[in-house]
């Protein structure tokens, strides 16, 4: 692995959507459809920092339901097909459209994850406790 410097991306929205590494923009971020490579193949990034969760899966139904919705209501309202049709029209659209946003979504959250420097969430104890300290005091 060469020591050069890399230079973390300013936009992960188009780094993630492209599926690169958010910290030299060569490497690959996935190792299959949706699952992340354990690392960059670059520059050596290690990816366990990166816990999208459900987020892509929230975002791709959210962004879809829309459309589908308004394709179904038109559908109906225009043609007023058996509901068979609904099933062999829309519901595939909408399976589709759906598992093809998982890709680019979860590289999105994973470089803004990186990008933002995200971690897990922890309650620091010794500023509530001055807080408290400062509030029984008078001084807030």
């Amino acid at each position: 692995m060469e020591s050069t410097s890399f230079t973390p991306t300013t936009n992960p929205a188009k780094t993630g959507i492209l599926g690169l590494c958010p910290r030299c923009q060569k490497g690959h971020l996935f190792q299959g459809f949706v699952k992340l490579a354990p690392r960059c193949e670059v520059c050596g990034l290690d990816y366990s920092f990166a816990d999208p969760a459900d987020g892509p899966a929230f975002f791709s139904m959210t962004i879809v339901a829309v459309p589908a919705l308004l394709f179904a209501l038109w559908l109906q309202l225009t043609y007023e097909p058996p509901i068979l049709v609904h099933l062999l029209t829309t519901l595939p659209l909408t399976l589709l459209a759906c598992t093809a946003l998982l890709r680019p979504l979860k590289g999105w959250l994973v470089c803004s994850q990186f990008f933002h420097k995200a971690e897990e969430g922890s309650i620091d104890r010794e500023w509530h406790a001055k807080a408290v300290r400062d509030r029984d005091a008078g001084k807030v």
